[in-house]
């Protein structure tokens, strides 16, 4: 049984290690480079805190300055690249996701849930932009408004999903965007029960995705896999009897070789 989770005031909690990785994290795509006040403002901690977290950052090789402003270094990639290289399966799921990509023409991805968060892990990326944001390996979508995200919570026990989405903010990012708890749960567990889920424009107008969940050969979890295109050029008709059938086939084929 896995040991409960450590929570702040613990006695082996490291509460410097936690600082210090939440200073890191400030840094996103909205915000590459800021003042030490800035960092402070959006990690909640004081001014000194920030300034010995960000100087110690800097020392390590983690985080650059120039004049008052900070930013992160490539370095950063090294904790990135950690978790990569231990995945055994990514080269698998790479070349299958490649192989959709090559048949159809579409982007073709998988993610794991982190927190009410989905990370992108592999992606084989079509020619055509679908997104106003660029996606890439790493990137974070609230899970509740992707196909991939609520494929995830899917898989979650009902006492785990309950606390999800207790807390998860919901919002009208397109008018298509389920905003309604209820309703959300029963989208959820509509999922639960085909084992597929289509999201169509809630995310952003134009996307439409389906998702399936995959497994490795002894039936553990990896995350879920996707294709997602333009809504204008794919009816949702081809997406539920020609791509869906293709992503169910490129699931087990990586859960054949995933062994």
């Amino acid at each position: 049984m896995d040991e409960p989770t450590l929570k702040p005031g613990d006695r082996d909690y490291v509460g410097a290690l936690a600082s210090g990785l939440e200073v890191l994290q400030a840094f996103d795509a909205e915000h590459p480079r800021m003042t030490l006040s800035e960092v402070a403002a959006r990690t909640g901690m004081d001014r000194a805190k920030a300034r010995r977290f960000l100087l110690t950052l800097h020392a390590l090789g983690f985080v650059r300055r120039s004049g008052r402003d900070f930013e992160l270094t490539p370095r950063v990639l090294q904790l990135g690249y950690a978790y990569q290289s231990s995945n055994r399966y990514r080269a698998v799921v790479q070349q299958v996701l490649e192989d959709i990509t090559a048949e159809l023409g579409e982007s073709s991805s998988l993610s794991v849930l982190d927190g009410d968060e989905v990370v992108y892990l592999v992606r084989s990326a079509a020619p055509h932009r679908l997104m106003a944001i660029t996606l890439s390996v790493g990137t974070r979508l609230p899970a509740v408004y992707t196909s991939m995200g609520r494929v995830l919570l899917a898989q979650l026990t009902d006492e785990a999903l309950t606390a999800m989405l207790a807390q998860v903010p919901l919002h009208h990012h397109t008018p298509s965007s389920i905003t309604d708890p209820e309703a959300l749960r029963a989208a959820i567990e509509a999922v639960r029960g085909q084992g597929y889920c289509v999201v169509d424009q809630e995310l952003d107008l134009g996307l439409r995705s389906v998702a399936v969940p995959v497994f490795d050969g002894a039936g553990a979890l990896i995350g879920a896999i996707n294709i997602s295109t333009n809504a204008a050029r794919v009816s949702l008709e081809t997406l539920k009897t020609v791509y869906l059938p293709r992503l169910q086939q490129a699931a087990a084929d990586i859960r054949a070789m995933a062994r």
